[in-house]
C-alpha cells in the first residue's frame, strides 16, 4: 500500500474549532445542542468539539458543559450491512441526561462515505428520542454517497477514489499522533 498522510494534528485541531463555531452559528448557540458521537472515533470528534463549545461558549459569556451535552450512539444492531460482514463489537449509546428530545443533536463522525452508517444512526436516534433537528458534523467527507445524505459541517473535503482508503487516526483511539491518511492500493 502507498501511503500519503493529508491531515496533520494542527490541521484536525483547526478543522475541530472551525466546524464548533459553524454549529454555534448555525443554531444560534449552544442551548439545545447535543453532539452524539458514532463509535469508534466519532465518539473522540464529539469529545473535542464539546470541549471546543465550551470553550467558545465561554468566551461569548455563556454555558456549553460536554458531560451532560456529549454522548455515543451505537449503531451496530441498525447497520443494514450485518448478514455481509462479520458481527462487529457494539459500543454502549450513552445519551446525556437531559435526553434528545426537542434538541438539535449533531452527530459526529469521522469519514463520510456512502451515507451508509448515517442511514443506520438515523435509526438508532428515532428509537432514542425525538430532536427539533439533527445535524451531520464530519472530519472528513470523500464522496461516494450511495443514499442522499450530506453532512452539515465538513472539517475537509477529500475526494477519492473507490479504490482508495482514507484512514483517520486518533490518539485517544489508536495511539501515536493524530493523522488522517489516505492509501492507495498499489499498481
Amino acid at each position: 500500500m502507498v501511503e500519503r498522510e493529508v491531515l496533520q494534528p494542527g490541521d484536525i485541531s483547526r478543522a475541530l474549532m472551525r466546524i464548533a463555531h459553524q454549529i454555534i452559528e448555525a443554531n444560534q448557540g449552544t442551548e439545545d445542542v447535543v453532539l452524539l458521537g458514532i463509535p469508534t472515533r466519532g465518539v473522540p470528534l464529539a469529545e473535542r468539539l464539546g470541549a471546543n463549545l465550551r470553550a467558545i461558549a465561554a468566551l461569548e459569556g455563556e454555558e456549553f458543559d460536554p458531560v451532560s451535552a456529549v454522548g455515543t450512539l451505537d449503531i451496530t444492531m441498525y447497520r443494514d450491512d450485518l448478514r455481509r460482514r462479520p458481527l462487529t463489537e457494539s459500543h454502549p449509546t450513552s445519551i446525556p441526561l437531559a435526553g434528545i428530545d426537542n434538541r438539535t443533536v449533531v452527530l459526529v463522525d469521522d469519514v463520510l462515505y456512502s451515507g451508509r452508517t448515517i442511514r443506520a444512526a438515523l435509526d438508532a436516534i428515532s428509537d432514542i428520542g425525538r430532536p427539533s433537528r439533527v445535524q451531520l458534523a464530519v472530519l472528513v467527507d470523500r464522496g461516494h454517497r450511495e443514499l442522499p445524505i450530506r453532512a452539515d459541517f465538513v472539517g475537509k473535503n477529500l475526494p477519492s477514489a473507490r479504490s482508495e482508503r482514507i484512514s483517520v487516526e486518533l490518539v485517544e483511539i489508536d495511539g501515536g499522533q493524530d493523522r488522517v491518511v489516505i492509501q492507495d492500493a498499489e499498481e
